[in-house]
């Protein structure tokens, strides 16, 4: 099965070289969308051997993985990877997240940060941040899932003809899961490590997350 790595980056200039070829050595095929940076992201990317689409205006992450899922399918991908730029992830996950879409177990799969001790959250977002997605995912949109704002999924080029999400921003995530549990597809989640380079998901960025989401829900 073609497998496609969607990247969306945002001045990414220090993370992005080391991201693509490390994908490139796992034997991934992976499409860059510069979403308008302002340092040396898209010519990194191109010479590490990405595909890179760019925004000619700042549109934010959810509209620049709409962008890069778009051209994924176009492409001829089976299955669409979104995959942050930035080092967080390990490429050695995405298998774990293939291998239920490869068996036919699932249509979509999410990786978590909740599922084992791997991954060392900040205190803010793993004792605050997290617990209130959690809690507005499961009254707004009936979403139980244990890391619903996790921006590491797979899914199927299938899903991914008939998801249209509108979020340009951070709330896209929560708009995604949504979609996915209306649309009736088999969802799996398995248990990924992120590795933060800085705090994470401040207070205030969490907030406007949840801002998004409830106009989002009134829309």
């Amino acid at each position: 099965m073609k497998v496609i790595v969607v990247i969306p980056a945002y001045n990414e200039a220090e993370w992005i070289s080391g991201v693509i070829c490390d994908l490139k050595k796992a034997g991934y095929e992976t499409v860059v969308v510069d979403d308008c940076s302002k340092d040396s992201t898209v010519k990194l990317a191109e010479k590490a051997g990405a595909t890179v689409l760019s925004h000619v205006i700042n549109r934010g992450q959810g509209a620049a993985l709409r962008t890069g899922t778009h051209w994924a399918i176009e492409n001829g991908a089976d299955i669409v990877v979104h995959f942050d730029a930035d080092g967080q992830f390990r490429v050695e996950d995405i298998a774990r997240l293939l291998k239920p879409l490869e068996t036919g177990e699932a249509d979509v799969v999410f990786g978590s940060r909740f599922l084992d001790n791997t991954t060392k959250l900040p205190w803010l977002k793993k004792s605050l941040i997290m617990p209130l997605a959690r809690l507005v995912n499961r009254i707004l949109f009936k979403v139980k899932l244990t890391d619903p704002q996790s921006g590491f999924r797979a899914f199927t080029s299938e899903v991914g003809n008939k998801l249209n999400w509108r979020q340009d921003r951070m709330a896209h995530a929560s708009e995604i899961l949504a979609l996915i549990i209306r649309g009736g597809w088999r969802v799996k989640e398995v248990p990924i490590t992120v590795i933060y380079h800085e705090f994470g998901q401040s207070f205030s960025g969490g907030f406007k997350i949840l801002k998004e989401i409830f106009l989002k829900k009134l829309s």
